[in-house]
């Protein structure tokens, strides 16, 4: 293989491809590959796993990984010489979830006058709204504003900043977003800007971050990120947030949810909902 932009895909049983993305996860060498998990063929019980790596050697490694798993057929196909990100980001459709309506650009004359209709640009971040555990955390939280509302809300992880940016628009006064990215952090702010939203993003690597640390204790915690960081931040989460408080978190596989959930009772939390997409989980906890 050369340095060229590549697709791995990988197509089997649930339960296998599951299992290979949940390795995937655990495997320090392969836990930031971008990758999603969807049902392909529910008559026959296909599904589908899409992978792109970034290197040579991350594709090697990522093939051999899932070529590990026997029911697994997997082929790996170049990316043709273009902006593909781009050009599969304007053929996204917008989504809704619950008050919520996300749309790129290219939809901006589509937005209904009952919905909190909000624009947000991917670029080269995490977040269009699309994915199951975006959907997932959006849900989540129009569920809970029927009932009542956050003054306080943390984003971790926040991509696009597309959950902030959603508190930021439904009423919550302080809204603070992070991520490790630099670019996503950028994108963040741009959204925000567009959105006309005051929410602030900032990079950071945990909860450490100063503008983090100054808001404290927070209402609301969103985490969308992967099921071992969310394990590793269950205290600084817990720590973070208000007696009664609640977390909102996704990014994690249906078979991982009990792996995840058994930290955070550990530490206080009680289970209020559990959401399902596609092969997704989102958790609804609240701090005891």
């Amino acid at each position: 293989m050369t340095d060229e932009p590549v697709q791995i895909i990988a197509r089997g049983p649930r339960t296998v491809a599951e299992a290979a993305a949940t390795a995937m996860d655990a495997d320090p060498g392969l836990e930031g590959v971008t990758y999603s998990i969807i049902e392909e063929d529910e008559a026959k019980g296909v599904w589908r796993i899409d992978a792109f790596p970034t290197s040579d050697s991350e594709a090697e490694a990522l093939r051999r990984h899932l070529e590990g798993y026997g029911e697994l057929k997997v082929i790996v196909e170049k990316l043709a010489d273009a902006d593909w990100l781009e050009m599969a980001l304007s053929g996204l459709p917008p989504v809704r979830a619950g008050r919520f309506f996300i749309f790129g650009m290219h939809d901006r004359g589509r937005t209904p006058v009952n919905a909190v209709n909000l624009r947000i640009e991917a670029g080269a971040a995490f977040g269009t709204g699309h994915h199951g555990t975006t959907v997932g955390c959006l849900a989540a939280y129009d569920s809970l504003l029927k009932r009542r509302r956050f003054r306080k809300v943390l984003d971790v992880g926040a991509g696009t900043g597309v959950l902030a940016i959603a508190a930021a628009r439904t009423g919550s006064a302080v809204t603070v977003g992070t991520d490790i990215d630099p670019v996503s952090v950028r994108i963040a702010r741009e959204n925000a800007r567009v959105n006309h939203a005051s929410s602030r993003f900032v990079r950071a690597n945990g909860l450490a971050h100063r503008t983090v640390a100054d808001e404290a204790p927070y209402d609301l915690v969103f985490a969308n990120i992967l099921a071992r960081p969310l394990v590793w931040l269950s205290h600084d989460i817990r720590s973070a947030l208000k007696p009664g408080g609640v977390a909102i978190l996704s990014g994690l596989l249906r078979s991982q949810a009990r792996y995840v959930l058994a930290a955070y009772l550990s530490k206080g939390f009680r289970l209020e909902r559990r959401i399902g997409r596609d092969a997704w989980a989102t958790l609804i906890l609240r701090r005891g």
